[in-house]
């Protein structure tokens, strides 16, 4: 007899089917606190299921209009508070963050808070609809914090403060004169997730170039990381190192990225980090690039 390695291919299998829900491409799914509850989102709205009833769901967020000629946004994402199964949240296509409580009525169309920042009329341009329109929420593992996703930046709004973001990350700053070519190529609708640690202390989101970029809630540190596995490697942009985060292969040690003198310019737009996940206990970053997924971690 001989011993015969083999490669275990995890495989998905049906379980459940929860159908005729939604007239519209289903968007996000959240899971509840509660672990018998979960919510699906389309453009116009958002439903309610439980795991056990497949056939029935209630809709808790409804924004179609009478007329279709009188839709001005779309929902984009939604999320569930971690530890509060009552709250949860849903972005719109015209860059606004709504909470909704479902203590206060079934159908929850007055939004216990809404969150927007105005964007000033003298910076406004054609493409300002489109960059500002959120493609991904997400509450943070205390549940203080929202973190939302749009085609330029990372905000984070503190849930007690609606007026304006608590920070401002800017991903894409170097495209800025370049969204014509963007719009032509249809990248420009591209829409990237966004995750924050376990401590709340940083967050990270996906670029071009198979490269992801994480932030330093406490200070200007950031750094450029790349899905590959043969990285190119970032140099330092700040004075003291802080702990980075490293792929089981290859080690760094630097502490940021400086975007001006990284290779960030000349990134492909059609090698595109769109989905990453954070470790919920450890400080471990899943992200998929391509049909292939990489972990780094952070020593």
């Amino acid at each position: 007899p001989k011993v015969v390695s083999s490669i275990v291919v995890p495989a998905a299998r049906c379980r459940r089917l929860y159908a005729n829900g939604h007239a519209y491409h289903i968007n996000s799914l959240s899971l509840n606190s509660d672990c018998e509850t979960f919510m699906s989102a389309d453009d116009l709205r958002i439903n309610l299921w439980h795991l056990d009833r497949a056939n029935q769901s209630f809709n808790i967020v409804d924004i179609k209009p009478d007329n279709m000629e009188d839709l001005t946004e779309v929902i984009t994402s939604s999320d569930f508070h971690p530890t509060h199964c009552n709250i949860f949240a849903y972005s719109s296509s015209k860059g606004c963050l709504r909470l909704g409580d479902m203590r206060d009525s079934a159908l929850c169309d007055r939004n216990a808070k809404v969150f927007e920042e105005q964007e000033l009329e003298c910076t406004k341009s054609f493409f300002s609809e489109i960059i500002t329109s959120i493609s991904y929420i997400s509450f943070s593992a205390d549940g203080r914090y929202i973190l939302s996703r749009d085609y330029m930046t990372v905000k984070v709004w503190d849930v007690n403060m609606e007026s304006s973001p608590v920070a401002t990350f800017q991903v894409h700053e170097p495209l800025q004169g370049k969204l014509c070519d963007l719009y032509e190529s249809d990248a420009i609708f591209d829409k990237f997730d966004c995750t924050s640690s376990s401590s709340g202390q940083h967050v990270a989101t996906g670029t071009y170039g198979h490269c992801f970029r994480v932030f330093d809630l406490s200070g200007d540190k950031h750094q450029l990381l790349e899905a590959s596995k043969l990285p190119f490697r970032p140099t330092a942009a700040a004075e003291e190192p802080s702990p980075s985060l490293t792929r089981g292969i290859f080690s760094r040690s630097s502490s940021g990225v400086d975007v001006s003198s990284s290779p960030y310019e000349q990134m492909d737009t059609t090698q595109k980090l769109l989905h990453l996940a954070w470790h919920p206990q450890q400080q471990i970053i899943a992200a998929a690039a391509s049909n292939s997924l990489y972990l780094y971690f952070a020593p």
